[in-house]
């Protein structure tokens, strides 16, 4: 079963994020994003962006949430060489 993400939706996750906290690289890669010159609203669109790919991992094939992946993922923004793949 394949469900569909609005971008709101996927925003929203990343907002309860940062929020509560967990996991705490997506804090530190709202502030480091912020660091380097984008702007809050830029840094949270890159962190969905991420969590997107991480969601379509789990709806498309069956997988568990990553948490290794979905950082390894964090870490490369805003570099998103997935687009390209």
């Amino acid at each position: 079963m394949t469900e569909q993400f609005s971008g709101d939706d996927v925003l929203q996750v990343v907002e309860n994020q940062l929020a509560d906290g967990e996991p705490l690289v997506v804090k530190e890669t709202q502030m480091r994003l912020m660091m380097t010159g984008h702007d809050k609203e830029e840094a949270l669109e890159l962190i969905a962006c991420a969590l997107t790919l991480e969601l379509s991992a789990i709806a498309e094939q069956g997988e568990s949430f990553n948490l290794a992946r979905y950082s390894a993922n964090l870490a490369l923004l805003p570099d998103m060489p997935w687009l390209t793949d």
